[in-house]
């Protein structure tokens, strides 16, 4: 079996590894490494949790710890597609490059330009940043990346899933044709291939597993969930994903719960907060400040139930989380592989557990078709019986509203109403008169009664003006 010790790397890096608890090397580790120790590019295929961060952070140790960086000039890019990954990938050249004197600098939105360009002003040898906020920095003038000599791309397919491509193809425009590139990622997009093909010389391909499996010490799991009111369908959604929850009682110790839309990310934690667990959004909109701590929380088991949206899919490098929720059935069955892939890391054992509704099941089969398995089904931990027929005591307690909607309007079924019976007193005193309807007294201006049936008044009464009377030659004469 290969060992780290076997790979040539630098004593120092080693010694490095050796403190991290570290002796043998994942696949992709002992494929990746000694080529690019030996200056070839690379590209790496594999799944989320297999340790493709230190497939290509060791290497570039080893080859950057020879050398000194100039001002504005890094000698190394690392491009990831999140601000959280790139903070992960970060962490990783820190613990493995404590024993070699190198700098980095991390360019991420939502920190200050002015302490970045300190950093960039002083020199680094590793510079780790997302697309967008490199080229801000470029276009300012503060950044040259004719002196880098190492490019990686990590998580390429989703940095192209998310529209990154125009980006990518000018800073690779920007650097050096003679740099080395190292390509890794999680799936092979036919565009991947494009970009691959226009910008890698004669890669190294190291495929450890096949594209877009799922681990196997992950158990999976899907409710097939049907509202029974489409404007219903998202409250009961939630009132099954807590009971999804609650019911792995102690085994659950953590746990990430993956929405796809921002909004419906913070309506489901406000949710499960309101029902005592312990639960904090995390997605684009928060500020980075606010984002770091909630991540904290989490990694150090502050924090039980991280609610994401797909920007936290990918690169959270948290190795005991044990059950991932799908609220949401992902729109790209590629994301459901990543987001499940947060659990059952490093070989341990977890669990994924998804809801899916009908106008989601299109979706849902391309997953299984991507995966090449089918999901067991779970049932609905949240019981919907008949409800058997109410009696005279279930339906007293029913509310006017429910009333109201259980008898419909006879309008609204396009039915003519019945006439009402005439009340018995009332009845009774019209029989008793002998006072016709239309004997009945009338008012006349200003609401005063004008009389009985003896006083009639018929047209204008004795109030016609004298004129109207007259004929139109005696008008016309007078």
């Amino acid at each position: 079996m290969t060992k780290f010790s076997d790979l040539d790397l630098n004593p120092k890096v080693l010694k490095a590894v050796e403190e991290a608890g570290y002796e043998t090397p994942t696949p992709i580790q002992a494929g990746a490494i000694p080529a690019a120790l030996q200056g070839r590019d690379v590209l790496g295929i594999a799944q989320t949790g297999t340790g493709k961060t230190a497939s290509f952070t060791l290497p570039m140790i080893h080859m950057l710890a020879r050398g000194r960086a100039r001002a504005r000039m890094p000698r190394s890019l690392v491009l990831c597609p999140t601000r959280e990954l790139a903070a992960q990938v970060a962490e990783n050249f820190d613990t493995y490059a404590k024993h070699v004197k190198l700098t980095k600098a991390l360019l991420i939105g939502g920190v200050s330009f002015k302490e970045q360009d300190l950093l960039i002003d002083k020199g680094v040898d590793v510079l780790i940043a997302t697309p967008g906020r490199l080229l801000d920095h470029f276009e300012r003038g503060k950044l040259l990346l004719t002196g880098v000599q190492v490019m990686v791309v990590d998580e390429a397919d989703r940095m192209l899933d998310m529209g990154f491509i125009p980006d990518i193809e000018r800073i690779f425009s920007l650097t050096p044709f003679t740099r080395q590139t190292l390509f890794f990622s999680a799936t092979m997009a036919p565009e991947i291939e494009r970009i691959t093909n226009t910008f890698l010389s004669a890669p190294e391909r190291i495929e450890v597993a096949r594209q877009a499996t799922a681990s196997e010490t992950i158990e999976q799991g899907v409710v097939m969930f049907k509202a029974s009111r489409r404007d219903r369908e998202g409250s009961e959604k939630r009132k099954v994903l807590r009971a999804l929850i609650e019911g792995e009682g102690e085994k659950c110790t953590n746990a990430i719960v993956f929405c796809n839309r921002k909004t419906d990310v913070d309506i489901t934690a406000k949710s499960l907060k309101k029902y005592g667990m312990d639960a904090a959004p995390i997605h684009g909109d928060l500020d980075q400040s606010q984002r770091t701590r909630t991540l904290e929380a989490f990694r150090n088991g502050e924090l039980k139930v991280l609610v994401a949206s797909d920007v936290a899919a990918r690169g959270l490098d948290v190795p005991s989380v044990s059950h991932v929720f799908n609220f949401d059935v992902p729109s790209h069955a590629e994301d459901y592989v990543h987001r499940i892939g947060r659990t059952g890391r490093a070989g341990r054992d977890g669990k994924a557990l998804m809801i899916c509704v009908p106008k989601d099941e299109k979706n849902f089969d391309a997953i299984e078709k991507l995966i090449q398995k089918e999901i067991p089904r779970v049932e609905n931990p949240v019981k919907t019986e008949d409800k058997p027929r109410r009696g005279k005591s279930e339906k007293a307690e029913e509310t006017p509203e429910a009333e109201t909607a259980a008898k419909p309007d006879r309008r609204s079924r396009g039915e003519r109403p019945e006439r009402k019976e005439a009340a018995p007193e009332r009845q009774e005193r019209n029989d008793r008169t002998d006072t016709k309807p239309q004997d009945k007294p009338s008012r006349g201006r200003g609401g005063r009664r004008t009389g009985g049936g003896d006083n009639k008044v018929v047209g204008m009464g004795d109030h016609m003006p004298q004129f109207i009377a007259l004929s139109f030659d005696e008008r016309r004469a007078g």
